[in-house]
């Protein structure tokens, strides 16, 4: 293969986030080599089995006020939107302080306007992403927050207002304007406030389509565990593999999602990700079939219209990514669907074939991405929580801009890898 111009990046990592990387550094000059430790394609990680939604309504933070209030009730409640497994771990510890810090009007003022252009540059890139792989544009019919009650409705009209401040639109509306917006749907619900400019699509057709059509120099290699680095004074001169070979390069990225922190401790950063696990189920034959995307308030469930199926899915499980499936998180998924949409039977939707991933959270509710200082010829692209399939397009260019000395399309103050590392 002849010498690109810009040289060899290595990817590490190739869920939604590395492959974006890999797409968008490989449009730019570069030779890619994207390395992942799946044997080969599949339905695995937490890219393919997720809502599908591209969300620029997400501007405010999981690091919020108010969300250990919310949560303590949840923590002892398996079937409850949020679950931390009780496990003695330092590390997980020093995430929930981090998290604890970051939950302050003060941080959410401040992470307002960094989210809402992350995300705006995030819908456009998915459309012109969607362009480049000959597929359709992402659906757009919005969002739409469906509250049970009238404490779920007011929380949803406050963050409506808070992401107003951003600049993001939103309508309120009351139980007959819910109504409208599903047609033939039994639905249940006090009110709920639309985000017209969300959109959706299959994020599994999207990933399968994307690994089959990089752009020419980029390559993937599948049963590629990275494991270590080898140091060339302060860069770094190659990624060390499972198997004892080597990956040599002149540009490196971390994108491992959950698993992204054991790498970086071999570089000497302690990086704060706790994996986030999350379930859904898809209906393949659903009794009656909505439109528009929802989110379930009271009990934090995404319902999605997707080609493959009506998809339900929902929950954050701070736990080890290889912990079994938990039928009881299923259950709490079913339930709260059930509640809001009753022609879909809770046993019923607990009884179909789950998936599961594991999302890599970050403490205060950003991503990491960046240059490292310590390793400048090394970026880091992970900790994007539940908004991985939303972000992960623009992400990738702005991963091409940092290893092209550009000024980055979105301002990347906040979002520093090392951020944490006096903390």
């Amino acid at each position: 293969m002849a010498a690109s111009p810009r040289g060899h990046a290595v990817v590490v990592g190739a869920g939604v986030v590395g492959l974006a990387s890999a797409d968008a550094l490989a449009r730019d000059g570069w030779r890619v080599t994207l390395l992942d430790a799946a044997l080969g394609p599949g339905r695995d990680g937490a890219s393919f089995g997720n809502a599908g939604m591209i969300v620029p309504s997400h501007v405010v933070p999981l690091a919020q006020p108010g969300v250990f209030g919310r949560s303590l009730h949840w923590l002892l409640d398996p079937e409850s939107p949020f679950y931390v497994a009780p496990r003695a771990d330092l590390e997980l510890l020093r995430w929930g302080w981090r998290f604890w810090r970051s939950a302050t009007p003060a941080h959410v003022a401040r992470t307002l306007p960094r989210l809402h252009a992350l995300h705006q540059a995030g819908a456009a890139a998915h459309v012109a992403l969607a362009g480049r792989l000959a597929l359709p544009a992402p659906e757009r019919r919005g969002l739409v927050m469906l509250c049970a009650t009238e404490a779920g409705w007011r929380e949803a009209r406050h963050e409506a207002e808070v992401a107003a401040r951003a600049g993001v639109a939103a309508q309120v509306l009351d139980a007959a304007e819910v109504a409208a917006c599903y047609p033939g749907v039994d639905v249940r619900a006090v009110g709920g406030v639309h985000y017209p400019d969300d959109g959706h699509r299959s994020p599994g057709a999207l990933m399968r389509a994307w690994q089959e059509h990089l752009p020419e120099g980029a390559t993937i290699r599948w049963g590629a565990r990275a494991v270590a680095w080898r140091r060339r004074g302060a860069e770094v001169a190659a990624v060390a593999l499972e198997n004892g070979a080597e990956v040599a390069g002149d540009a490196f990225v971390l994108a491992g999602g959950h698993a992204t922190p054991e790498l970086a401790r071999a570089l000497g950063l302690r990086l704060p990700i706790q994996s986030g696990r999350g379930y859904s189920v898809t209906l393949t034959d659903p009794p009656q079939r909505p439109t528009v995307p929802a989110i379930l308030v009271e009990g934090r469930v995404a319902m999605t219209p997707l080609p493959e199926g009506v998809r339900f899915g929902g929950t954050m499980e701070i736990a080890p990514a290889d912990r079994p499936v938990d039928p009881r998180r299923v259950r709490g998924i079913a339930k709260a669907a059930a509640r809001t949409f009753p022609a879909f039977e809770a046993d019923a939707l607990a009884a179909l074939p789950v998936w599961s991933g594991a999302r890599p959270v970050s403490p205060d509710g950003l991503p990491y991405v960046g240059r490292l200082r310590r390793a400048p010829n090394v970026a880091v692209a992970a900790g994007h929580g539940m908004m991985g399939f939303s972000l992960g397009p623009v992400t990738g260019e702005l991963i091409a801009d940092l290893f092209a000395d550009r000024t980055p399309r979105v301002p990347l103050e906040g979002l520093e890898p090392e951020r944490f590392a006096g903390a």
